[in-house]
Parts: structure tokens; sequence; C-alpha cells
């Protein structure tokens, strides 16, 4: 590992290369503008009238849980309502896997209209054109897991994760898995993994409702209206797959203290620690603590101020990227010849293809092959992804007010090696996981870059149990 040089508390150097996590930097280089922050709808479920009407069935089979530690269960939820920006058509989304020419200039073209239609919904216009078509009904898919032989309708820890921007709610399942084998001593008594509307199973519910521009800010909204309006007080032992809502009454209590019998960690990677930091800004009350995986929350207009074409450049990525193949095996061989694939754990990867990807009948041609064809797609459309990865205002926005998140929620960091940072250098990660100073902590896992839970999921579980076990069950700690 090269050396990389920072200031700690005493604005001395230090050598990255000897330590396991970021040391408190002095306060004179934290200082950055102040950046405004936008008002946020209320988080509301949708009109009872609404949802029942509209009950849409699991977009994938139930997972066989019989090789796994865990019972695993799949359930659909009422994403937040209304939504913070209208509707707006993708009006081309692109075969990407054609021929090679005229493909960047598709994808260009899109990223070029993707700007666009972001600039004109986020322009000063009226309140009434401002949200207008703002009213779909969306949908959220979860992954419920309880240790096998451990059901339990006690107190006990409840973990929530939510994925990266691009990465379905399984590829958290190798980092679960790691949990519920290594922790029989621990008081986990619920885990869910949790789907944005425009990613895996809750694209698929979703299909042709996200549209072209997206805000970030509504999957804090969705986390909180999952988190006040859904999660039962306490496990259920066979809950339904339309999870139903709680009552006026219990939702109202949650919103001023929190649940009653649970004890709930937010544990979120990527565009997944972003939002979740968020929700706790915005009910601070149901949360017990919180694990950031190397969130994108980014210091005001660090990619402007220093002309850094990160955003753009990965955005365009996403556009080129394959999204279809003739089937799983086809997929899985393709991405191993990828480096960025290939430095996954294979079990992250499996997941990935397992559960990301679904499968779509070709229509035959006339006069052509009467023997149907398929081929298997990923279940979030480029055109979202990249749409979700253009909203650094919200990445702004969080770092701006992670000053005030409650200091009675302890706050843990999960880092990669700093010379591998994608998100403005090892200088800005020192300085974002110390935003908030008092209660917070952070440790540095040894991969290469952004992707923690992709490539080294044991370590994540590690990093996440060792700081569950200090922060609940040590001998000074009480659950």
């Amino acid at each position: 590992m090269s050396s990389i040089v920072a200031l700690d508390s005493e604005a001395n150097p230090v050598d990255f290369s000897t330590i396991t996590s970021y040391p408190a930097p002095h306060a004179s280089i934290i200082a950055r503008p102040i950046f405004p922050t936008r008002p946020l709808l209320p988080v509301n479920p949708p009109p009872m009238a609404l949802t029942s009407a509209n009950l849409p069935d699991l977009p994938s089979p139930e997972r066989d849980s019989t090789n796994e530690p865990f019972i695993v269960t799949s359930h659909i939820i009422p994403a937040a309502w209304p939504r913070s920006t209208p509707f707006v058509q993708i009006p081309f989304t692109g075969d990407y896997c054609g021929a090679k020419e005229g493909k960047k200039q598709a994808a260009e073209e899109m990223q070029t209209y993707l700007d666009k239609v972001r600039a004109e919904t986020t322009a000063s216009r009226t309140e009434e054109h401002r949200f207008q078509g703002r009213e779909a009904l969306l949908w959220i898919s979860a992954n419920r897991y309880i240790k096998k032989g451990a059901y339990r309708t006690g107190s006990g820890l409840t973990l929530l994760f939510v994925h990266g921007n691009g990465f379905n709610k399984e590829t958290w399942d190798a980092t679960i898995r790691y949990i519920f084998e290594s922790t029989s001593h621990f008081d986990i008594a619920e885990v869910w993994s949790y789907e944005a509307v425009q990613t895996g199973d809750s694209a698929l519910l979703n299909k042709g409702k996200v549209g072209a521009v997206y805000d970030c800010r509504d999957n804090s909204r969705d986390i909180v209206n999952f988190l006040n309006n859904f999660l039962a007080e306490s496990p259920l032992k066979t809950p339904p797959t339309h999870l139903p809502q709680v009552s006026a009454a219990e939702s109202d209590y949650r919103k001023k203290y929190g649940f009653k019998n649970r004890k709930l960690v937010g544990i979120g990677h990527s565009f997944g620690g972003l939002t979740m930091t968020l929700a706790a800004l915005i009910n601070p009350a149901l949360f017990s603590s919180l694990i950031n995986v190397d969130a994108t929350i980014v210091s005001p207009l660090c990619y402007e101020l220093t002309k850094n074409t990160y955003v753009p450049d990965t955005a365009l990525g996403i556009l080129l990227r394959r999204d279809r193949w003739g089937s799983r095996e086809e997929a899985k061989a393709l991405m191993l010849k990828s480096p960025f694939f290939a430095s996954w754990h294979p079990d992250v990867l499996q997941s990935y293809v397992d559960y990301g990807l679904y499968a779509q009948s070709i229509p035959s041609s006339p006069g052509g092959e009467k023997v149907a064809k398929q081929q298997v797609l990923l279940k979030m459309p480029a055109v979202e992804e990249a749409a979700t990865f253009a909203d650094v205002t919200t990445f702004y926005e969080v770092w701006e007010m992670m000053k005030v998140v409650d200091e009675r929620i302890p706050m843990f960091w999960i880092m990669p090696k700093p010379e591998t940072t994608a998100f403005g250098g090892p200088v800005e990660a020192q300085i974002r996981v110390w935003r908030r100073r008092k209660n917070t902590s952070n440790v540095i896992i040894n991969t290469d870059g952004h992707f923690v839970p992709q490539q080294a999921p044991g370590e994540c579980a590690d990093a996440i149990m060792g700081f569950l076990h200090k922060q609940y069950y040590s001998s000074k700690a009480k659950l």
C-alpha cells in the first residue's frame, strides 16, 4: 500500500498505511460552504383505497431456504406517496447490446436527455406545475430473514440493510449469511433487506412507472414509510406477502418515540447509506444505530469545484453497460471476464446473477422459428440507474445535514482503503466519517475501492458484528 498522508486532530501527518481507521481531522480542514437544503414532502403511505385495489403478486418466486442458515421470505410494501418528482417518460431505453456502431452515441444522447429533464424538473416554477404527475402508486420489495430454529417474539436487534445504486437486495445475502453463521450468541430478532423502487424486484413491480427523473430523497421517505407504517411491532412468525399497515395510533407513537419492542440498526452501502442517514434525520426516534458502508455523502460542490468528472463518467458507463444475455450462464461467464465483477466474492456475484436478472421471452418474427426463445435482462433498467446516480444534489444536502444527526444514535463507518476511495479522495473520506464528531467511529477494510459488500462480505460482516458486540453485547452494554 502506498503511503497517504492527511491530518489528525492535532494537525500532524498520518500515514494511512499503518492504521485501520481514520483519525479525527483538525477542525480547520472541515469547513465547507453551507449548502441549501430543500424541504421534504411528508412521509405518508398511499390512500388505503388506492393500494387495496391494486395489490400486485410477487414478481419472482419465493426463495428456497433449504441450504441456508436462515429462513427468507419476500414481501411487498407500498412506497411513500406522493413522489417528490413528476413522472417523466423515458423516450428510448436503448438496446446497448446491439451492434457497436452508434452504441456510444445513443448512450450520450440519453445522458444529455437525462440531464436536460432533471434540470427542467428542478427549475423554479409554480408548485402546481412542479408536482403534476407525482401521484404514481409505487411498490417496495423486501426480504425478511430469521435464523432457523430461533424464532422469537420479544425484543432484540432488527437489522435493516439497504443496497447501493444498481445492486439488488440479495447482494447483501453473503454478508447476512456470515452474520447468521457466526452469531449464535447474538440476540438478532430479525433481518430485512430492502429494495428501492427502481431496483431488483421493486423495478419489476414498478416497470414503466419510475421515469427519467429520480430524487434520492424519496428512498429515505420510503424507508421511513416502511418503518413507521408497515413493520410489525414484533417479528411475526409468518408475515403475509403484503405487510399490513399498523394502526394510526402506533404510527403516531413511532414518529415521536420509535419502536416499543425493537432496536433498529440501519445498515446502508453507498446510495443505501446516503438515504438511510437521511431517513434518520427525518425520524431519528426509529433508529438505535447507523452503519454506513462508504455512503455517497459528499461535501458540497466537491465535483464542481475540483472539475472531477466522476459522476458523468460513471453515468455514461452505466448506460453503456451490457444489460441482457442469452442465459444466466452466459451472463456470469461474461461478467467474470470483467475486472469489476471478477473482483467480487463468488457468492455475491452468484446472488447478482440469480436475483438481479430476470427471464423474458423473445417474440418470434413472422415466418420465423416457432420455438420460443428467452433472454435474461437486468431487473434494474440502466437508464433508471443512471438517473439515480445523477442526483448529486442529495449527496451534498445530506453532508450538510449530517452534523445534526441525533447524537443519541451511534454512527459507525466501514470504509475501503484510502487510496481507492471514489468520492473526493482520502482527505474527503476522513472529513466525511467525522462530519458528525460525537458518538462516531470508523474502520478501514482492505478492499480495492467502494464495493466493500461485493468484494469482502466476510470482512464487512466482521466489522458489523464487531460494532454490534461493542454497542450492545459487551460487559458495559445493555440491550
